[in-house]
Parts: structure tokens; sequence; C-alpha cells
């Protein structure tokens, strides 16, 4: 299977630069699931097939093309969370406990 366009389009830069840049704004509602993604992502034990159904959502949360744009308040995520509980949906059974975890670490981190 061939990669789509927002799969390309995730870099790992590219991903913290905009949820550090957004986690205001985006919220621990949205930022949560693409981390729990994002995690999951780099353990060995998730298939190729997770990976890319990761990666493709987390390149549309970090693609500045959007369905609704990023900039409008609270309302410009409702499609990145959409996007990123569909995949949370489809690759579930390979997120780990762990990943929940450190995803919830790093929230805390940046919200205190």
């Amino acid at each position: 299977m061939s990669e789509n366009k927002f799969e390309q389009e995730f870099t790992e830069n590219s991903f913290w630069d905009k949820t550090k840049n957004f986690a205001k704004v985006a919220g621990e509602i949205v930022l949560e699931p693409a981390l729990k993604l994002y995690y999951s992502a780099q353990d060995a034990d998730t298939p190729k097939w997770a990976k890319r159904t990761v990666y493709g959502s987390l390149g549309y949360f970090i693609s500045p093309i959007d369905a609704i744009p990023d900039i409008t308040p609270i309302v410009g995520y409702s499609d990145d969370l959409g996007v990123l509980v569909a995949a949370t949906a489809a690759v579930a059974v390979y997120i780990k406990k762990e990943h929940g975890d450190k995803a919830k670490e790093t929230l805390k981190q940046w919200f205190g």
C-alpha cells in the first residue's frame, strides 16, 4: 500500500513543533490521543500497517492544510480530533497502557 499525502508530511520535528506551539490552543483533549498514537508508533511491537495509519493521522494533525483552519479557536481542532479518534479506534489494540501513561506524563509537563 502506498503512503498517503498526510503520512508523507509527517516528521518527528514537525509533530513536536506543532504540539508544543499549539498545546494551549488545541488542549489536552486533542493532544492526548495524538501523543498516545505517537508513542504507539514508536513501539517496535506496532505493525507497519498500524504505524502508517498513525503517521497518516498525525500528518493530518500537523498539516497546515485542513478541513477546518486550526486558527479558529476550539472548533478549528474538531476535524483533527475526529481523525485522531478514528486512527485510535483503528489501532486501539496496539496502544498500550505505557503509551497512555507516557502521553499523560508529557501533558502533565506541559500543562502542570
